[in-house]
């Protein structure tokens, strides 16, 4: 069922060792998850057909399992055979299922290998079913009985232990902001210049992808650049500075919720105004939409992207741009999280006509636009990974019809898959970050 062979994957012992006990477990978390709204989700598919449409998995393999309503009949199945009066004592009448382990198999290869929790589902559904939400609780029900894909689950527990994704020392952090602190003084010729750490009373408290100090560190220059034309007063974390949250993709509401917590913590220690998410959709739409309720109380800190900051410096007139500075064709890509899911949409759009000579719609666009398969914790997950170049090639042929040479992407985890798939697809493009857009437009 998955893209694995091994017959020693970790993931088969553990469905293997699955028990009656494992099982009940299972049916406890799917009955709390399922509550009257989420009942009535499941039962409303009419089987229009829309969301297989929708879906850039099922549009490239054409595989019944991966039809978002086949898997919320994964879901439906369970809920009937044990939650009902006619699948408890007819199942064979209602469609109802066992729960067991080949189920179980079943709904990991389609839940979490066939999703990227996208939403693009969600929106075209005929009758308003929020699929995508109810595709996370069956990763939920998944990721209370250790079921959840090993790779994913590491990188969850990396951010847990280590405090960020990337699990990089807070010796080898400040040292990186220490360097490229350096760069961007060199940059702008001017020794003031700072990426400053711990500074309290900030106005804006940035958090960025750790694979920005990791493996991109001069998008991260980029963005200080961006505040040192703006004359911000701004800062960086010392620790839990990390804006990403695996937890979001693994189902685990207890670890998603710990870590969206440790922003809120360095927020009131640094006794900043306003959270600043750097480039990255999950992160986004875990931290500002997602975090409330899985901390069940009211977010009272201000949480905005770097790209509805940048925006309002055009807006009133804190930083020129010069777009002949990008003369290259360039395109957008909408990352979900931060579009469809969060609502930020005009924003990079309008950058954009200001800091490049010629921008290019992708078709479709904006909350319509195809995810391009790096989401949904796809990244971290190698057991599927073919799968997910081959769904990524809606998003190729988005791009090539564009006729850009550059793709802007306001989100790391789709500037890893786009830039497998400038790889794959022999696009030929550039991958850049916004912040790097605008950084090399600005007139200072």
């Amino acid at each position: 069922m998955t893209d694995m062979t091994d017959k020693k994957d970790p993931l088969d012992a553990r469905i293997d060792a699955i028990g009656p006990e494992g099982i009940r477990k299972a049916l406890q978390i799917l009955s709390e998850k399922i509550e009257s709204r989420a009942a009535a989700y499941l039962n409303s598919c009419v089987h229009c057909g829309l969301c297989a449409d929708s879906c850039h998995y099922y549009l490239s393999n054409g595989e019944i399992e991966s039809v978002p309503a086949y898997k919320l009949n994964l879901l439906l199945s369970a809920f009937k055979r044990y939650f009902t009066f006619l699948g408890r004592h007819a199942p064979s009448l209602g469609g109802a299922k066992d729960l067991d382990r080949e189920k179980l198999r079943e709904w990991i290869d389609s839940l979490y290998g066939r999703c990227s929790l996208c939403g693009r589902c969600t929106i075209n559904c005929s009758v308003g079913i929020d699929i995508s939400r109810l595709i996370r609780i069956g990763r939920s029900v998944l990721a209370s009985i250790d079921l959840v894909p090993p790779d994913l689950q590491a990188t969850v527990n990396t951010a847990l232990e280590k405090g960020n994704n990337m699990g990089i020392p807070r010796t080898e952090w400040l040292e990186t902001v220490q360097w490229l602190e350096e760069e961007l003084q060199q940059e702008v010729r001017n020794a003031a210049a700072r990426l400053p750490i711990d500074q309290k009373n900030a106005r804006y408290l940035y958090t960025v992808n750790p694979r920005e100090p990791k493996f991109f560190p001069l998008s991260l220059v980029a963005t200080a650049k961006i505040f040192f034309a703006a004359r911000e007063n701004w800062t960086l974390a010392s620790d839990f500075y990390d804006v990403t949250n695996y937890g979001l993709f693994s189902g685990d509401d207890a670890a998603s919720g710990l870590i969206s917590s440790r922003l809120l913590e360095t927020m009131k220690r640094l006794q900043a105004e306003t959270l600043v998410l750097g480039e990255c959709g999950h992160g986004f739409n875990s931290n500002r939409w997602e975090a409330p309720e899985w901390l069940a109380s009211k977010q009272d800190i201000p949480t905005i992207s770097i790209l509805q900051v940048i925006a309002d410096y055009i807006h009133q007139g804190r930083i020129k741009l010069d777009p002949t500075r990008n003369r290259k064709t360039v395109t957008l890509h909408d990352p979900c999280n931060l579009v469809r899911m969060g609502g930020v949409i005009e924003e990079q759009r309008f950058i954009l006509k200001h800091a490049v000579a010629n921008f290019v719609e992708m078709y479709p666009n904006r909350e319509k636009n195809f995810c391009c398969g790096g989401g949904g914790g796809q990244l971290s997950m190698s057991r599927y990974a073919s799968r997910r170049l081959k769904a990524g090639g809606i998003k190729a042929e988005q791009i090539k019809k564009t006729g850009a040479r550059i793709v802007v992407a306001p989100c790391h985890n789709c500037i890893d898959q786009l830039s497998e798939l400038n790889k794959e697809y022999k696009l030929g493009v550039e991958i850049k970050t916004l912040s790097e857009i605008v950084a090399a437009a600005l007139v200072i």
